[in-house]
């Protein structure tokens, strides 16, 4: 039986419009933030609340066999893990997660991380599109397949809490739960990014990534810099020399080789052909300052730093006071958070080595360097897509945003996407998302775009409906 696309369309935006913005918005409200912001995450129980209310949202809803659960391992995040019984001996996970990154600062007046906000098409606030819609759009599409009648195969669901911490919790909840999962042969991700809101988006690949925070220490007190600047040396003068090791402080560039990967020639053709369709939106999505440049002015090297080269960054700073207090002391230590993307394809562990002893190694004058690794993660290119998973997208976008889809890899990192390549290597995978221009995911002004989304839930129903068909 054939997918009536206006009728899902029509009921998937009613069930947005009626039911799924005032839950998404009551999620926003809750500060969940991932367990590597909140140590006490137990404690102060926020996980938990957004974990009850989105599994809350789902008992309610009319599905045919769903069963909806909360898994519980001892000193673990929870997940919600839900299965939709098919008509063939296939399965298909789909995947989101609840957990949020941090506040972050800058966010425009009226608009804050836990106050959500609609103005005309984008709801405003922390974790909306990153991903907390991912459950309700899982759900609506299934639903609005059962409405037409339209078989598919065995859904199972879930909705992890650790993400945004790199997913250190969820290989226990796989384990746990492998036996029900079974062997998927189509994974379904809407964590990802979109190039603009008028095409699907499928992820081609995505980048690792290394956290890792560098103490330099170069004495146990403060001490007048009148006194002792030329004699003590300067803790971010070292600090800076260090990270000119791993990072050409001219250009930004990568200078450990082994850091870098050979591009494959598909991706750079679809670069090409992503900027041609993007344009310069691709660096004036961002909120540059009058003046500033990117970093390159060719479009489609633009594209291929962003997802197929390493890049760095300090994300965080401890050792100094704010400006307004800093009196003329010589700093005991200066702290940093570093963080590094590392193209798919280059293994995370021993990149983390190769930093942390290219870090340490033959400190300048002695100074006492230490490194304290986070968890790192690989990246993830997909395979080359199916015949019938090619078609499935093509006929999705087509129907539902009308244009055809599109294809580019993006910069975060889903440690999810490695994982389950690795445990299911014959799988399709479907990586798509609303994260698409200046929707903001871990900084101010986070939206989710509605349209988008109502667009992105129709598109994952009718890749179900094909899956079915293909497999039947």
């Amino acid at each position: 039986m054939p997918l009536d696309p206006d009728a899902l369309s029509e009921y998937v935006e009613n069930k947005w419009e009626d039911e799924i913005i005032s839950s998404l918005s009551d999620y926003i409200r809750i500060p969940a933030l991932s367990e590597a912001f909140d140590p006490d995450w137990e404690k102060n129980g926020h996980i938990e609340a957004a974990v009850e209310h989105i599994a809350a949202w789902c008992r309610a809803q009319d599905i045919e066999g769903l069963t909806v659960e909360i898994n519980r391992i001892p000193g673990r995040t929870p997940l919600i893990y839900m299965e939709v019984p098919g008509t063939i001996d296939e399965n298909i996970l789909l995947y989101q997660h609840l957990d949020k990154q941090p506040e972050f600062v800058g966010w425009h007046e009226g608009l804050g991380p836990w106050t959500p906000v609609r103005r005309g098409d984008k709801l405003y606030g922390r974790g909306g599109a990153d991903d907390g819609y991912g459950a309700y759009a899982s759900l609506t599409a299934i639903k609005g397949l059962q409405l037409q009648g339209i078989p598919h195969a065995n859904l199972k669901l879930i909705v992890e809490a650790s993400e945004e911490s790199g997913s250190p919790d969820l290989p226990s909840h796989l384990m746990s739960l492998a036996d029900r999962i079974g062997t998927p042969s189509l994974v379904v991700c809407l964590d990802s990014g979109a190039g603009d809101w008028d095409h699907l988006w499928l992820t081609t690949s995505l980048r690792g990534v290394i956290v890792a925070t560098l103490d330099v220490a170069v004495s146990s007190a403060g001490v007048h810099s009148g006194d002792a600047g030329g004699i003590i040396p300067s803790s971010f003068r070292i600090a800076r020399n260090l990270l000119d090791r791993i990072s050409d402080s001219a250009t930004g560039k990568i200078i450990l080789e082994q850091l870098w990967t050979q591009i494959p020639q598909q991706r750079i053709e679809q670069a090409e052909k992503a900027a041609l369709i993007l344009g310069d939106e691709i660096h004036s999505k961002f909120p540059l300052l009058d003046g500033v440049s990117p970093n390159d002015g060719d479009l489609r090297e633009l594209i291929l730093n962003r997802t197929w080269r390493p890049a760095f960054e300090v994300t965080g700073v401890d050792g100094a006071p704010a400006c307004a207090d800093g009196g003329n002391t010589l700093r005991t230590n200066t702290k940093l958070k570093l963080s590094i993307r590392i193209p798919a394809g280059v293994d995370c562990h021993a990149a983390s080595e190769l930093i942390e002893k290219t870090l340490t190694e033959n400190p300048p004058q002695g100074a006492h360097i230490t490194f304290d690794l986070e968890h790192p993660a690989n990246g993830f290119h997909a395979k080359p897509l199916s015949d019938w998973m090619l078609e499935a997208l093509e006929v999705a976008s087509s129907s539902f945003f009308g244009k055809s889809v599109q294809f580019m890899g993006e910069g975060g990192t889903i440690p999810f996407m490695p994982m389950l390549q690795e445990q299911f290597p014959s799988a399709e995978f479907m990586i798509t998302g609303i994260l698409g221009p200046e929707s903001n995911a871990h900084g101010p002004n986070e939206f989710t775009h509605i349209p988008c989304a109502k667009s992105v839930t129709c598109c994952v129903a009718q890749v179900i409906a094909c899956h079915h068909q293909h497999h039947s």
